[in-house]
This record gives structure tokens, C-alpha cells and sequence, in this order.
């Protein structure tokens, strides 16, 4: 008798260890898929900061379209802004091959130039209105990104040195 119930109170554990792996495991691998949901955030974070980086040093060493020396001001203006921002998406100007970031296309990158001209003012590329899916079992959302930019001098401004004022 004393037997049948030691084996009984074995059997009712058993049971009990699967439930508990259960809930464990189940915990354990939410939270790796959570991990590695925050470093491809990381990622695309980096990617970003890098996209306006190659754009704006892109913006500043590239030929403008008018007259060496003229001071370009404004936003979205300047020297071929299509290839600026197939630059920043793409990394090269015509605007083929995989993409830097998924979801980034060249409506999220902006060109605002101050004072821009050979060695004087400033060019700004900024990223803005990028939404990031984290995808997370039971927490999927989108996660609308800050906006990044990046500044740089003006420099030769892609003007040959025979041309400048």
C-alpha cells in the first residue's frame, strides 16, 4: 500500500515538471526573441545615422548644377538632389541594388543647405518619418523613428579649383 502511493505521488510530480518547463521555456524564448527584436532595432538605428552620413558627405563633394561660387540656400534645393538621395537609400547614385535599411526609401530623406557654397555654409541631410515594425509574440507594434540628420561643411562644394571665384 505504502508502495502505490509513493508511486502515485510520482506520477502527479511528473506532470507538475512538464507544466513548469512549460512556463519557463516559453518565458525563456519570449525573452531571446525580444533580444534579438532590440538589436535589429539597434541596427536599423546605426543604418540610420549612416544613411544621412553618406548623403550629406555625398551632397558636399558632388558637382552643383549651377555656377561655382553661387550661394545655395533653402531646402530640397541644390545639386542633383535624386542622386543625394539614391546615395543615402542606396549607397550609389543611380539608385539600384539592395536597400541600406528596409523600408527606407528617398521621400524619408531631406537636403537643406545653408549658406552652401565652395568652402563656406553648411549641407544637412535628415531622415524623417521611418517606421520600424518590432516584432515581438504579443507585443508586434510600429515604432515611428526619430528624425536623424547629419551636417557637414561645405568644402569644394564639387567645384574644380580652375572654376572657383
Amino acid at each position: 500500500m505504502i508502495k502505490e502511493t509513493g508511486s502515485k505521488r510520482q506520477r502527479t510530480q511528473g506532470g507538475g515538471t512538464l507544466l513548469e518547463f512549460t512556463f519557463v521555456s516559453a518565458t525563456f524564448f519570449m525573452m531571446l526573441l525580444a533580444i534579438a527584436s532590440g538589436a535589429n532595432l539597434y541596427f536599423v538605428h546605426n543604418a540610420l545615422v549612416e544613411a544621412t552620413r553618406r548623403g550629406a558627405r555625398y551632397a558636399t563633394t558632388q558637382a552643383a548644377n549651377n555656377t561655382a561660387g553661387t550661394i545655395t540656400t533653402g531646402t530640397d534645393v541644390g545639386p542633383s538632389l535624386t542622386a543625394i538621395r539614391n546615395f543615402a537609400v542606396y549607397g550609389n547614385a543611380g539608385g539600384t541594388g539592395p536597400k541600406l535599411v528596409s523600408g527606407l526609401t528617398p521621400a524619408n530623406i531631406h537636403v537643406d543647405y545653408l549658406a552652401f557654397g565652395v568652402g563656406a555654409g553648411t549641407v544637412t541631410v535628415y531622415v524623417t518619418g521611418y517606421n520600424y515594425n518590432l516584432i515581438i509574440p504579443g507585443i508586434s507594434r510600429q515604432i515611428t523613428m526619430p528624425s536623424y540628420r547629419t551636417t557637414v561643411r561645405g568644402e569644394g562644394a564639387g567645384a574644380l579649383p580652375a572654376t572657383c571665384p
